[in-house]
């Protein structure tokens, strides 16, 4: 279904974002999809756990990496030529029946792995076109000066699907096995179909569609690194991103587990320390939806990178439990509102006809880049320790920091009103 068959939406509507049922409607189906993302991902550990050995399910676990971070920059390129709405609804509905098909044959059947390793292959793939679709999706469903806005709404609906979709992934395993669990996941994601399918997008202007559209898809790939490269804000924004997520994924994701062994936290102080981390960044996230918009973007993200920095490092040297989960609960507000702040300059700063492919870009960083990270970190841990590593982390952050503010296009730049 084409954009052109729903009535185009007006560059605000007079309205702010979270009061406008179009936005809303969007909300309504990515968190829906997010959170059978949640539940998708219990599904697929419990069944690979159950039908194989521990390492033949961290392989199964791991499948979707490589085609997701191999073919992202082509998924931004699908975006930006057949519109981001058109995809969305595309790759959400392949997931559902994937997830759906999967529940079935476990339903009728004890196949083994591979078709669990299928699925993972399948859900990577179509993550490469889904993600740099959804970030390229909310510049055409609101107007500018609301763009921070939605990225504070659009944090919450992550943060509210991490909380609740592994409580409810695991209901459903603990009631039904795996093939519930897997069920409910596709029935989550098939929520957010008709939601998807009522919301309506602007077309791009004319010379926007013709000035960003190539001969070919290769064409436009380069085009649109092109223009990242040749882009004042976005080029150092780019690499502010790429800084921040390799300094902060390694610690977070590896480095908590062992600091919270070594400390003799246990499984429940690991448990409070991510709880005060998401605490904070959804208030970020909450401060950006309530208020819509901060004066001098650039200048805040470059001080909250910095400060966070500064955090993530401290975070190795707190002496007890209660001191560590109120570190963790600044370190996820300052890293929430940087992250949201970069995430709404990107938004804003790019041209709608590129915007597929700048997301595919910083989404290739965050989840193609970044995670290679993690073995590195663990490594350096038992090396050298938890504490020197965090310190290198921190300095790594903080050097996102300084690139923002020794770029005067990104340091000055602002959110639209």
């Amino acid at each position: 279904m084409t954009a052109t068959l729903i009535p185009p939406v007006s560059a605000t509507d007079g309205r702010p974002a979270h009061r406008d049922p179009n936005v809303l409607r969007w909300l309504g189906a990515y968190a829906s999809s997010m959170l059978g993302d949640s539940v998708y991902y219990i599904a697929l550990s419990w069944a690979a756990v159950q039908a194989g050995s521990p390492a033949q399910a961290g392989v199964v676990m791991s499948v979707s990496a490589l085609p997701r971070a191999v073919l992202m920059l082509g998924g931004g390129v699908l975006a930006d030529r057949l519109g981001p709405r058109r995809v969305v609804i595309g790759s959400d509905a392949v997931r559902c029946a994937a997830v759906l098909a999967v529940a079935a044959l476990l339903f009728l059947t004890s196949p083994g792995l591979w078709p669990l390793a299928l699925l993972a292959l399948v859900f990577g793939t179509v993550d490469a076109v889904f993600l740099p679709a959804v970030g390229a999706l909310p510049a055409r469903i609101t107007g500018k000066d609301q763009l921070a806005r939605v990225q504070g709404m659009r944090g919450l609906a992550i943060r509210f699907a991490n909380v609740v979709g592994a409580p409810l992934g695991g209901l459903a395993v603990a009631a039904g096995g795996a093939t519930a669990a897997f069920g409910l996941a596709g029935l989550l994601i098939a929520v957010s179909l008709p939601l998807l399918v009522s919301v309506r997008v602007r077309d791009l202007p004319a010379d926007d569609r013709s000035g960003a559209r190539e001969e070919t898809p290769w064409r436009d790939l380069k085009a649109g690194l092109r223009y990242l490269r040749g882009h004042r804000v976005l080029a150092p924004l780019m690499l502010a991103i790429a800084l921040g997520d390799l300094g902060f994924v390694g610690p977070f994701n590896v480095g908590l587990a062992l600091l919270a062994d070594q400390r003799g936290w246990g499984a429940s102080g690991l448990g409070w320390v991510l709880a005060g981390f998401g605490a904070g960044a959804g208030t970020a996230s909450l401060l950006l939806t309530v208020r819509g918009r901060l004066p001098r973007a650039g200048l805040v993200a470059a001080c909250a990178i910095l400060a966070g920095s500064v955090a993530i490092g401290a975070l190795a040297y707190v002496p007890s439990l209660v001191a560590a989960v109120g570190v963790a609960l600044l370190v996820g507000l300052l890293a929430g509102l940087s992250g949201a702040m970069c995430g709404a300059l990107l938004q804003t700063q790019a041209d709608p006809a590129y915007l597929g492919r700048v997301t595919a870009v910083s989404g290739l960083v965050s989840l193609g880049l970044a995670p290679l990270s993690m073995p590195f970190a663990a490594a350096a841990i038992a090396a050298w320790g938890i504490g020197p590593v965090y310190v290198v982390s921190a300095v790594v952050c903080g050097l996102g920091g300084v690139v923002v503010l020794c770029a005067p296009g990104l340091r000055r730049a602002e959110l639209p009103r």
